[in-house]
Order: structure tokens, then sequence, then C-alpha cells
């Protein structure tokens, strides 16, 4: 065997050891720590109220128009006007108290859930590359095996595309949020638009405790499925050759 060979079989040997101590220790452990942090205050009794942020963006007061029909209006040269005359009325697109900040709660949250989604994808990714090493060379016959191998694949494959999704999720709030906030910005009077931001928060809360439940149940689901057949995973052929009588 040459070094390179022994390299690429190490890691092989390695990647195996790793996934059955993730499947056998790692996933009970996941699943014990995810129930208790969905049992902490901030996913557990927490009012859809204590995730609203104040947006910094105050309303301006209202043009004030003057209606006098019968009056005429006053011609006034250039000269007469004054260097420094401005005109009064509601700004576009201003933001005289600062920036607007991102909603702190739900970023506090966010970064406490992105660290779980990465793991999952992670210990997805093992999981799949171990039940691939496991999969046997093709032959005809016997293949039962095999099947669970597949299938036990293909449920793998699709939590890891799931969890990925997960990320995709955070960045629209983020941009979402960021649309509606340039039209409160824009039309600060009309109250829908802070209501819409309230809302979308509420929303991404809500999502955000979900994404925690869907982790957990997946652990617990990749840890089922795989336990149950463990022995058809790692052998997916019987070495003794059946017989008929």
């Amino acid at each position: 065997m040459t070094d390179v060979a022994k390299k690429v079989q190490d890691y092989k040997d390695s990647l195996k050891q790793k996934a059955e101590h993730l499947i056998i220790k790692g996933f009970p452990e996941k699943i014990v720590k995810l129930n208790e942090l969905l049992e902490t205050p901030n996913f557990l009794n927490r009012e859809l109220v204590d995730v609203h942020q104040d947006l910094n963006i105050p309303v301006p007061p209202p043009i004030q128009a003057v209606n006098e029909p019968n009056a005429k209006r006053a011609r006034r040269d250039s000269s007469e006007m004054s260097s420094n005359t401005t005109l009064e009325g509601t700004r576009v697109f201003a933001l005289p108290n600062g920036s607007v900040p991102c909603n702190k709660p739900l970023s506090d949250l966010i970064h406490l859930v992105k660290p779980h989604i990465r793991e999952l994808i992670e210990d997805s990714n093992l999981l799949k590359m171990w039940i691939s090493f496991m999969i046997p060379k093709i032959e005809d016959g016997n293949n039962f095996g095999v099947s669970i191998q597949e299938d036990t694949l293909a449920e793998v494959q699709s939590v890891e595309s799931e969890a990925a999704a997960f990320f995709d999720q955070i960045s629209r709030y983020f941009i979402s949020r960021a649309k509606i906030v340039s039209k409160v910005a824009k039309y600060p009077h009309i109250e829908d638009y802070r209501r819409a931001v309230e809302e979308l928060d509420e929303k991404e809360y809500i999502s955000l405790w979900l994404v925690m439940c869907e982790i957990r149940n997946r652990y617990c689901s990749l840890h089922d499925i795989v336990i149950k057949n463990l022995e058809k995973i790692k052998k997916p052929r019987s070495s003794n050759a059946e017989t008929l009588y």
C-alpha cells in the first residue's frame, strides 16, 4: 500500500470511528442539551411583545398648509429672498436620531441558534460519508441490507439540505426587515409599516423556536433510524451464504 493510499484509509477509519461515537454517545447528548435549551427563558414562556423594539425613527411634524382662495399670492423677487431661506416640510429618508439598529433580542437569539444549525450540517455530513463508506460493491443478490443503507443515506441527505436552508431563512429575515424599515423612514406617518416590522419580528421569533425544535427532532430521528438499523448499516450482507434448506 502506497503512502497516499494509507493516508486515505486512515482517514476513512478515523471517520468511521467518529461517526459511530457520534451516533452512540454524541446524538443522545445533543438531544438532551437541546431539550434543556428549549426550556430556558429564551424560548419558554416568552411573550411576543418581548421581541418588539423601537425603530428610532421619529414621526416628523406634518406640513402646515394654508388655504386662502381669495387671497392674492404675493410675488417676491429673487433679490428679496434671503440666501438662508429654508422650506418647512417632512424629510424623506431622514434619520435625525441616527441609524436604525437590528432587533437585539432576535439578534441574540440568532447568535444562539446558528451554531446548532452548523453542528447539524456537519454531523449530517459526517454521517452521510460514514454510510457511504459502508456500502459494499455492487453485485447480484442479497441487497436487502444495501437498500436499508440507501434509504438511511437519503434521510441523512434530506436533513443536511433542510439544515442548510435554515441559514437562508435567517438572511431573508434581515433583508425583509430592512426593506420594511426603509419604508418606515420614507413614510414615517404610516403606522402600518411600523406594525409590519413588529409582525415580522414576531414571525421570526416563532420561526427560530421552530428551527430549534426541528434541529432537536432531526437529531432524534437520525439517532432512531440509525440505531434501529445499525447492524444492517455496518454489515449489509450476511457473511454466510443462506441456503434454501
